[in-house]
C-alpha cells in the first residue's frame, strides 16, 4: 500500500503540472486528497461488507445490523493495523478520518432501527450491543491516534448513536413490568401465607421465602440483558425492589388488631365513698357497672402468640437478607459497568451512584414493624391473655391480699414460649416489649384501677417491693434483659409509687401548686403533674382526698 500510495501522490502532481487541469479547479493539498483517498476506500470496503453480510444473514441467527457491526469491527481492526501506520505518514489524523467515516455510514444504516426500537425484543438484544461496541471502538480509534488537541474536534462532528439513551429507556419499561408483577406476587403470597414455620430450623413464614425467589430471578434477569445501561435503570430497580418490601411489611402489619381493641376503657375517674368493712367491697363488686369486654367482640380478631412470633421472625429474616442482595446488586453493576464501556467514570463516581441506591426505605419500615409487633405482643399478653389476673384481679380487693409475685407464673410461661419460637437475635426486643406491657399495665392498675382499688401510704413499700420482683424477674439472674436496660424502663414507674408513699394532704397541696406551674410550663414540687395526682387521689380511701377531689373538680363519688 505504501507504494501505490507514493505514486498515487507523485502522479497527482505531474497531472496537476498540466496547464489544462492545473485550470479546471483549485488543487488539494497532500492532507486533503488523502482523505479523499480514505473517504473512496472506506465506502468501497464497506459496501463489500454489507454484501457480504447479506451473504452471511442466511447462515446464522444473527440479526443483520448486529452482524454489520462485528464485521465492520473486524475490518477496522485489521484496516487500522495495517494500513493506518502508513497514511499517518502523509496524514497525522489519518485515523479519525477514517473512523468518523465508517461511524457515519453504519450510523445511517442503525438509524431506522433505533427509532423503532419499542420493546426489549431478541433483535433489540442483539443490535444494541454490537452497534454501542463498535461506536467505542470508533471513539477509542480517535482519541488513541489523534495528534493531541485535535481528537476533540473530530468527537464533536459524531453524531453518535445514543444507544445507551434508548436502550435505557428500553431497560426501564422492561424493569417497570417486572416491578408490577413482583407486586402482583407479594400480593398473592402474602394472602395465602398461614403464617407457619417453614421448618424447626427455619422458623419464618413461607411468603417471604416466595418474594426473595421472585425478586432475585429479576435481578438475575436484569443483569442478564446485554444492552447498555446508565445508573438511572439501576436505581429503578432498586427503588422497585425496596418498594415490593415496603408493601410486604404494610401487609404484615395489616393482620394485626387495633391495640385500642384489646385494651379494656379506661374507668371513668371516681372519688371515695366511705362505707365499712367487707360491706363496702361487696357494694362495690356488685354495683361497679363492668365495662365491654373486648374478648366477646366477633369484630376482633386477634393473632395468637406464635403466628406473632412467626410474624417477627419473617421480617427479621427479610430484613437480614436484604445486605446480602443488596451488596451483590451493587457487586454485579460495578462489574457490568466497568466491562462495558470505555468511557467509565472514576471510582469515586461510580461508588457513589452506587451507594445512593440502596433497600434503606424497607430496612426502616421493617425495624418499625418489628418494634410495632414487639410492643404489640407484649400489650396483648398482659392486657388481653392474662387481663383477667393482671389488669382486672391484680391489689383487689387490697394490695397486702392480691400481690404481683401471682403473676410471675404466668408472666414465665409466656416467656418461655416467646423464647422458644423467636429467633435469636429478636428475642431481646420482644422480651422488652413484655416488660414495656407489664410496667404500663402496673400503671393503669395503681392510676386508672377503678373504684374497686384503694391504696394508702402504707401500700408504697409493697408497691416497690413488687416492682423489685417483676425487675428481677426480666433480668432473671443475668440470663435476661440487660440490668440497665431494666432498670432505665422501670424508672418512669418508680415516680409514681413514691408518690404513694405521701400522706392525701401533701398530695392535696401539691396538686395545687402543679396546677399552677403548669400554667407557666413547670409542675409541683414532687415533681408530677396535675393528672398524675388526682388520679392517685381518686384511689386514695379517706374522707380529705374525697372532699378536695369533689369541691374542686366535681369528681364523684363512686358507685355503692
Amino acid at each position: 500500500m505504501e507504494n501505490g500510495l507514493v505514486v498515487a501522490m507523485v502522479a497527482r502532481r505531474l497531472l496537476l503540472e498540466e496547464p489544462e487541469l492545473a485550470m479546471q479547479a483549485a488543487p488539494l493539498t497532500d492532507t486533503e486528497q488523502i482523505e479523499k483517498y480514505v473517504s473512496s476506500s472506506i465506502k468501497h470496503a464497506f459496501a463489500r461488507i454489507i454484501e457480504d453480510v447479506e451473504t452471511l444473514v442466511d447462515s446464522t441467527n444473527e440479526h443483520p445490523l448486529a452482524l454489520l457491526a462485528e464485521e465492520t469491527r473486524k475490518f477496522l481492526k485489521k484496516d487500522t493495523t495495517m494500513h493506518l501506520p502508513i497514511l499517518t505518514q502523509r496524514h497525522p489524523n489519518a485515523g479519525a478520518v477514517l473512523a468518523s467515516l465508517i461511524h457515519k455510514l453504519y450510523g445511517i444504516k442503525l438509524k431506522p432501527f433505533l427509532d423503532s426500537a419499542e420493546h426489549l425484543t431478541e433483535d433489540v438484544v442483539s443490535v444494541f450491543p454490537a452497534a454501542d461496541s463498535l461506536e467505542q471502538n470508533l471513539i477509542s480509534v480517535i482519541t488513541s491516534t489523534c495528534e493531541e488537541g485535535s481528537a476533540d474536534s473530530y468527537l464533536k462532528k459524531l453524531n453518535l448513536y445514543k444507544i445507551e439513551i434508548v436502550s435505557g429507556t428500553l431497560v426501564l419499561r422492561w424493569v417497570n413490568s417486572q416491578l408490577a408483577r413482583i407486586s402482583a406476587w407479594v400480593e398473592r403470597v402474602i394472602q395465602q401465607e398461614n403464617w407457619a414455620p417453614v421448618s424447626a430450623q427455619q422458623r419464618h413464614g413461607s411468603s417471604i421465602v416466595e418474594v426473595y425467589r421472585i425478586v432475585e430471578e429479576t435481578v438475575d434477569q436484569f443483569f442478564a440483558l446485554k444492552v447498555p445501561m446508565r445508573p438511572g435503570e439501576l436505581s429503578s430497580l432498586f427503588r422497585g425492589i425496596d418498594n415490593a418490601f415496603q408493601v410486604y411489611t404494610r401487609h404484615v402489619l395489616d393482620c394485626l388488631a387495633d391495640k385500642e381493641d384489646i385494651i379494656p376503657p379506661v374507668p371513668p375517674l371516681t372519688r371515695y365513698r366511705k362505707e365499712s368493712g367487707i360491706k363496702a367491697f361487696v357494694k362495690k363488686e356488685l354495683t361497679d357497672s363492668r365495662l365491654p369486654d373486648v374478648r366477646k367482640s366477633t369484630d376482633v380478631n386477634v393473632l395468637t402468640t406464635p403466628t406473632l412470633c412467626v410474624q417477627l421472625n419473617t421480617l427479621f429474616y427479610a430484613i437480614s437478607q436484604l445486605n446480602i442482595l443488596e451488596d451483590s446488586i451493587s457487586g454485579r453493576w460495578t462489574k457490568k459497568y466497568h466491562a462495558h464501556s470505555t468511557k467509565r467514570p472514576t471510582e469515586d463516581n461510580l461508588r457513589n451512584s452506587i451507594q445512593k441506591d440502596s433497600f434503606d426505605g424497607s430496612r426502616k419500615d421493617i425495624n418499625a414493624a418489628i418494634d410495632q409487633i414487639c410492643e404489640f405482643a407484649g400489650t396483648k399478653t398482659i392486657f388481653w391473655d392474662l387481663r383477667e389476673v393482671f389488669i382486672d384481679g391484680l391489689y383487689k380487693p387490697s394490695v397486702h391480699q392480691s400481690r404481683l409475685e401471682t403473676l410471675i407464673d404466668p408472666l414465665d410461661v409466656v416467656l418461655n414460649q416467646l423464647c422458644d419460637l423467636i429467633v435469636e437475635p429478636l428475642r431481646d426486643r420482644v422480651v422488652t416489649g413484655l416488660l414495656q406491657a407489664s410496667l404500663d399495665g402496673l400503671i393503669r392498675v395503681i392510676l386508672d384501677g377503678g373504684p374497686s382499688r384503694l391504696f394508702t401510704p402504707a401500700d408504697a413499700k409493697l408497691l416497690e417491693e413488687d416492682l423489685e420482683v417483676l425487675k428481677e424477674f426480666f433480668i432473671s439472674g443475668g440470663d435476661g434483659l440487660p440490668r440497665g436496660v431494666v432498670e432505665n424502663q422501670v424508672a418512669r414507674i418508680r415516680q409514681i409509687i413514691k408518690l404513694q408513699s405521701y400522706e392525701s394532704r401533701e398530695l392535696i397541696e401539691d396538686l395545687k401548686s402543679a396546677s399552677e406551674m403548669e400554667m407557666q410550663g413547670g409542675m409541683g414540687r414532687l415533681g408530677a403533674d396535675a393528672k398524675t395526682l388526682i388520679r392517685i387521689l381518686c384511689h386514695r380511701s379517706d374522707s380529705e382526698a374525697s372532699q378536695f377531689l369533689k369541691k374542686q373538680y366535681k369528681i364523684p363519688k363512686s358507685a355503692s
